[in-house]
């Protein structure tokens, strides 16, 4: 399915090398969208390069757009215990978002996540995909339907299939899965358990199909 094209976009910002370092640098100047009007900064991805496993998000929170990291908020501390309970070292993982802007509205003093439309979403699938090629990973973990539709289709529902592995032609093996803020969003204590306990079962299927991939498949070549 074809994703409509945005009338601005951030393949105008990439730079001509595609290295980390040199596309972190110039995602601080993305204008690709709106959504960089009303953001403190550019929230780039962060972790080594060639890590084996990529992770990402939706967007950057209030806390991640102040501090210019991704998943240093509540979700992301809650990502870290869970990725640890699974047998996934997050210093070796590579975090990022869909869209590199915290894109909010006002509540009193508050400012309180928006869901990024899917043309502001495609206007920022360049940086992504040149995460991905300069990341070069095992396996993409999307943490919510808006990382799953990035990627894969908008019509794409992560209630249908969740916690499967799936083939997409010119990326590492995919594998959806919920966003760690969904979990803290639970109404019980009770909800809140179960809900992370099956987001830890998602992230051990990542860990084992990760932990079968031969020596000779780490090779790239």
């Amino acid at each position: 399915m074809r994703l409509k094209t945005p009338t601005t976009s951030a393949l105008n910002f990439l730079p001509e090398q595609h290295d980390l370092g040199s596309l972190r640098a110039a995602a601080k100047d993305c204008r690709g969208c709106d959504l960089y009007l009303n953001a403190t900064q550019t929230v780039f991805g962060e972790g080594p390069r060639l890590s084996r496993i990529l992770f990402v998000g939706e967007q950057p929170g209030d806390q991640e757009d102040i501090a210019g990291k991704p998943f240093v908020g509540p979700a992301g501390r809650l990502l870290d215990a869970c990725m640890e309970e699974a047998g996934i070292d997050r210093r070796t993982a590579y975090v990022t978002n869909a869209v590199k802007h915290f894109k909010w509205e006002p509540r009193g003093k508050r400012r309180i996540h928006k869901k990024p439309r899917m043309n502001e979403v495609t206007a920022c699938r360049p940086w992504l995909d040149a995460e991905i090629k300069a990341v070069r990973p095992k396996l993409i973990v999307c943490l919510g339907a808006t990382a799953a539709q990035s990627l894969l289709d908008s019509s794409f529902r992560v209630t249908q299939k969740r916690g499967q592995l799936i083939h997409l032609a010119g990326y590492p093996l995919i594998l959806a899965t919920v966003h760690p803020s969904s979990i803290l969003r639970a109404q019980s204590e009770e909800d809140r358990e179960r809900e992370k306990m099956h987001f830890v079962a998602d992230l051990m299927t990542a860990a084992k199909a990760l932990s079968q991939s031969s020596p000779a498949s780490e090779e790239h070549g």
